[in-house]
């Protein structure tokens, strides 16, 4: 397991900027598939015939990521960010950054011993992206208005646990990745037609899900996807989400959405069978897929 893991983290892809993700993906499963399609949105859509015909199963993790574009050009050579996806300011301050992978940046920090109002939180109109330009002149030639920027930050690995970026959700993707290796490692089907989608632009509204689910018209669907831990110390366990080396996390309810009981109940018993350790999550902030393919063609039902 984790076999694709560190090359997926390590790729840079933005709501809508999945391509390199996307190649990464198809290289790798292309030969192991019956089918592969890329449709309108830029989903991956991959399918390995079951045994059974008469039923379709979607599983659902997406490529893309959260991260920013760049919305302004200073006098100054500074940069304007603005968020895609769901970047709460208060993480921003004095991160490091990728501008289309090739530029390292810095966001603005206040020494802190200059620093007079110490709970203020900056908003984005105020933040200030350095790259090392002099002048807007200089920086207009290497930068220009919606380029990519991403979080600097390489995968790594201690003790069986990890730092990376974009863990959301390309921890869904490397698991579809070696649940597509398991079947054409084994020469084995699953039951019913499955198909893996490797969805876009989840981070901006979970858009590219609707569309896939929309072309394979599946009769229920498994979502593949990150969640937080907030185990942290100064936290009390009733505020934890979920714990770190207690298992997967399952999911019965998050934002907009009641998972489906009968597929829920279905994946807990296996889990039970099969003497896989497992939790629930504990908070229901944040959402998944699942969300949109409630509200797709007839209501796909999903885990």
């Amino acid at each position: 397991m984790r076999k694709y893991l560190k090359d997926l983290t390590n790729l840079a892809g933005i709501s809508s900027r999945e391509e390199k993700i996307r190649e990464y993906i198809q290289s790798n499963v292309a030969d192991k598939v019956d089918e592969i399609t890329e449709d309108n949105m830029g989903n991956l859509i991959c399918l390995i015939k079951g045994k059974d015909s008469s039923k379709k199963l979607m599983l659902d993790a997406h490529m893309d990521e959260v991260g920013f574009m760049i919305t302004r050009i200073n006098e100054d050579g500074t940069f304007g960010i603005s968020p895609v996806g769901g970047v709460d300011p208060r993480v921003v301050k004095s991160q490091r950054l990728k501008i289309e992978e090739k530029i390292s940046a810095v966001v603005n920090s206040t020494p802190i011993h200059l620093e007079k109002e110490t709970d203020k939180v900056e908003q984005y109109e105020s933040i200030r992206v350095y790259a090392g330009f002099s002048n807007k002149e200089e920086a207009s030639k290497k930068v220009h208005l919606g380029d990519m920027v991403t979080f600097d930050t390489t995968y790594y690995e201690e003790n069986n646990y990890a730092v990376a970026k974009a863990f959301d959700d390309r921890v869904g993707c490397s698991i579809m990745m070696d649940i597509i290796d398991y079947f054409f490692e084994n020469s084995e089907k699953p039951l019913y037609d499955t198909y893996f989608n490797f969805a876009t632009q989840e981070e901006t509204g979970l858009r590219g899900t609707g569309t896939a689910a929309s072309e394979i018209q599946p009769n229920f669907a498994i979502v593949l996807e990150g969640t937080t831990a907030g185990d942290n110390p100064e936290n009390t366990p009733d505020k934890w989400a979920t714990h770190i080396g207690n298992g997967p996390v399952l999911t019965f309810m998050h934002s907009g959405l009641v998972l489906n009981k009968e597929i829920f109940e279905k994946i807990v018993d296996t889990a039970k069978k099969l003497g896989i350790k497992f939790q629930y999550k504990m908070r229901t902030a944040g959402g998944t897929d699942a969300a949109r393919l409630a509200k797709t063609l007839y209501g796909i039902p999903a885990g």
